[in-house]
């Protein structure tokens, strides 16, 4: 594990980029951005456009590491280069952004109340070129979408399987139960969540290593304890649905919690602005991200 890295994520103030939408997810990604499913007739066509919209994104002058800490990669995302330089490397020797690995491989059908991971097939190969690519740690999502106990003990059960598995690699994993925002019962899913977890991470060894990806908690403030627990490294949150806006007001009012943020951090981004506007729109919205990250109490200024 990189000492520099490990202290980074434990002290440095600032918030996670969650660039690390898959195959599913990635054809919304792009028509956000302006690039409609025309433009590609193959995966292959679609994953170098996303790349391209990565690249523009990680090598833009408003993303480095004085507000962006760490950000959370797609595997092929890690296997591609960055002007010239492997992602990874980039992200660290260029901009000083601590990089991690998406691992899983997308959810299950819903029963009782949740969606479990998908067996995450060839694991330890993944692991292996994580630690080739100089990864810090990965992040794995699982969803919940009511406050069943029985289901909310198995999400949090194989996250915390994997979890065994990642940091016997050397990883740090983000465990990544997301609560889901339109829940019936969120707040009670949120009070489930959050004890099934404690228990969890009060087996673990006094050496051991953690990190939760939650999603913004209703009640803020819910996640403290298990923040101020050595074993658990950070507590970051998800958008989830929220628009930035939302998402930035809510995030300010929690003390616990940093922001990870995937849409909500490329909302307004388009592929035919010009570099200038590219730059300025980035530029305010991890601005407004990073401000609901690191002083808390308020929203932070608007998004542009």
């Amino acid at each position: 594990m990189d000492t520099a890295q490990l202290e980074r994520i434990r002290k440095g103030s600032g918030f996670f980029a969650a660039l690390d939408q898959s195959g599913g997810s990635t054809p919304k990604a792009l028509a956000e951005y302006g690039v409609e499913q025309d433009r590609y007739s193959s995966d292959a066509e679609m994953f170098d456009l996303v790349h391209a919209m990565r690249s523009r994104l990680l090598t833009s002058p408003a993303f480095d590491g004085s507000r962006v800490l760490a950000a959370i990669l797609f595997e092929q995302t890690m296997e591609r280069d960055v002007n010239g330089v492997p992602t990874s490397r980039y992200l660290w020797d260029d901009k000083h952004v601590v990089p991690f690995l998406k691992v899983d491989k997308g959810l299950a059908a819903e029963q009782a109340g949740v969606q479990l991971m998908r067996p995450i097939d060839g694991l330890a190969d993944l692991l292996g070129r994580a630690n080739h690519h100089r990864i810090f740690g990965t992040k794995m999502r699982s969803v919940i979408n009511d406050a069943n106990e029985a289901g909310i003990a198995a999400i949090v059960d194989q996250q915390f399987d994997y979890a065994n598995q990642i940091r016997a690699a050397g990883l740090v994993p983000i465990l990544e139960p997301e609560v889901n925002i339109t829940s019936p019962h969120k707040e009670q899913a949120e009070t489930l969540l959050r004890d099934a977890i404690a228990a969890h991470v009060k087996t673990l060894g006094e050496d051991a290593l953690i990190m939760l990806k939650v999603s913004i908690p209703t009640e803020p403030g819910l996640y403290g304890e298990l923040a101020a627990d050595p074993r658990v490294l950070r507590v970051v949150a998800l958008s989830g649905g929220y628009s930035r806006d939302e998402a930035c007001a809510r995030l300010a009012l929690d003390p616990t919690l940093i922001a990870s943020f995937s849409r909500a951090l490329l909302e307004g981004l388009t592929e035919g602005q010009t570099d200038a506007d590219f730059n300025a729109r980035l530029d305010a919205s991890i601005e407004q991200i990073y401000q609901a990250s690191v002083h808390k109490g308020s929203a932070g200024p608007e998004g542009q």
